[in-house]
């Protein structure tokens, strides 16, 4: 199993060779050369696994320079009841991502029971070992450099706080995020781990963090890695909860489901994506925006177009505030039959500033559907799924629900995404259902704990004197 670059100019490597690059020095983002199938009597096999089981067995698919035993460790340590159930009462703690039934054929897929109370963790625990892994066996170290827009940056520092040789640079949107979210992050004293707030939008955040991972000379000197979703890492361990998902929802592998999934940058239903291209019997992919909704314009009219930072909007859904979703190029090199020069042509354009049209291609064929939501469907939702089943969900996940049961075919189960629990977004709980929100057994009060970060303009120049400053020896 090699991996090679949407952009076509770049070698292929092994997924160990790709981990800690996030990416391509032609800067595309890596794929399989081809995706691994799962035959029908894998998933046979497969739809009994608990979940570390199956994670092992998803990943060897796409890890297949790991050596078994050191996989099956890392996979293990990550995927465990003391990990991952810990915070909500009635969880199945051992399931790692339980299956919530709303109705029969409406579900609710949990995957905010790790440390951060957001999907994220599934992903960047297992990553926070992989690295460390890595690492270790090049006697190295590595300077993370990472931008969110909410999620991302509390799961990366605490899946990477006090791992040996690794250092994290998190970009964030100054006053964007949500109280909660702030003190995720800017709470952590840890001496690896350095938050920077942007003046500006996520966009802007994740425009740094590739500027500089562009700059060759500067990524060779410093070690500088990434933990955002164009890592292919991250986007592997999050397809293993399409299949727990799928399997927990049906009950043979002859049927076919619906996934709803808030989508912002376009990892975490790509994920969904290289499930379904892998085998996995997935009916329909539904992508759910909140009023940032370039990528629900795509989808309905076949041409990408994305905003600047003067047309995105702070909402209250705000991990999704984003109008240029990275991880939406390996979408489109399918689309376009994997070819990388026609990648390449095409993201000299979306670069640039300018939108483009895809309409020439059968977008059909790959079972995607999209739809939008507002603050007010936002409000109308949590109330109604609290009303009607007595779930809290948080606005992120309202926005999957308002779309999925608005676009999802008919007969189809719907299997909605949870992305993170009500506490990070407590505001707009208490104006949509007049209470506080549930909060998590044992979580202590972070938005009473100090906090401290750099506040700096959106400065390439600026970004790299910080990271100087605060490295030690940097390779030669």
């Amino acid at each position: 199993m090699n991996y090679i670059s949407t952009r076509g100019r770049a070698p292929a490597q092994s997924f160990t060779e790709i981990l800690l690059a996030g990416l391509a020095p032609d800067g595309g983002l890596y794929l399989p050369e081809s995706y691994p199938q799962v035959s029908r009597a894998e998933l046979d096999q497969w739809r009994e696994l608990a979940y570390p089981d199956l994670a092992l067995a998803v990943l060897s698919k796409l890890a297949a320079d790991i050596p078994a035993a050191d996989l099956e460790r890392m996979v293990r340590k990550t995927y465990r009841a003391e990990v991952y159930g810990n915070v909500r009462e009635g969880s199945a703690a051992e399931e790692i991502t339980p299956l919530r039934t709303l109705e029969p054929g409406l579900h609710l897929l949990e995957l905010s029971n790790g440390p951060t109370l957001a999907f994220k963790d599934i992903a960047m625990q297992l990553l926070g070992h992989l690295f460390e892994y890595a690492l270790e066996r090049q006697q190295s170290e590595m300077n993370i450099l990472g931008a969110t827009s909410g999620d991302t940056g509390s799961a990366a520092e605490y899946a990477m706080r006090g791992k040996r040789g690794i250092r994290v640079f998190m970009l964030s949107p100054y006053g964007k995020m949500s109280v909660f979210q702030r003190a995720q992050m800017y709470s952590l004293m840890d001496e690896n781990i350095f938050n920077i707030a942007i003046r500006g939008m996520f966009d802007d955040c994740q425009d740094l963090v590739k500027a500089v991972s562009n700059d060759h000379e500067f990524k060779a000197k410093y070690r500088i890695g990434t933990v955002n979703s164009i890592n292919w890492a991250r986007v592997s361990a999050q397809v293993v909860y399409y299949f727990k998902g799928y399997f927990a929802a049906t009950r043979s592998n002859d049927e076919q489901v619906a996934f709803s999934v808030p989508s912002g940058n376009f990892g975490n239903i790509c994920a969904g994506h290289i499930a379904r291209m892998m085998g996995l019997p997935i009916g329909q992919l539904i992508l759910a925006t909140n009023e940032n909704d370039v990528l629900d314009e795509f989808f309905r009219t076949g041409v990408y177009r994305p905003r600047g930072t003067s047309q995105t909007y702070p909402t209250s859904s705000p991990s999704m505030d984003i109008s240029k979703a990275s991880n939406f190029e390996r979408f489109v090199y399918d689309l376009v039959g994997r070819d990388g020069a026609r990648v390449a042509e095409l993201w000299k354009t979306v670069e640039s500033g300018g939108a483009i049209d895809l309409r020439e291609f059968d977008i059909a064929r790959f079972g995607f559907a999209s739809g939008r939501s507002s603050h007010a469907d936002r409000l109308r939702t949590i109330r109604q799924v609290y009303e009607q089943y007595g779930v809290m969900i948080d606005t992120h996940t309202a926005d999957g629900v308002k779309v999925g049961l608005e676009e999802r075919r008919a007969g189809l189960p719907l299997i909605c995404l949870e992305t993170a629990l009500p506490i990070k977004f407590a505001e707009s709980i208490r104006e949509a259902l007049g209470v506080e929100p549930e909060r998590p057994r044992g979580l202590p009060d972070l938005e009473g704990l100090p906090q401290r970060c750099e506040v700096m303009d959106a400065d390439v120049a600026g970004l790299k004197a910080f990271i100087e400053g605060h490295v030690g020896t940097p390779n030669s």
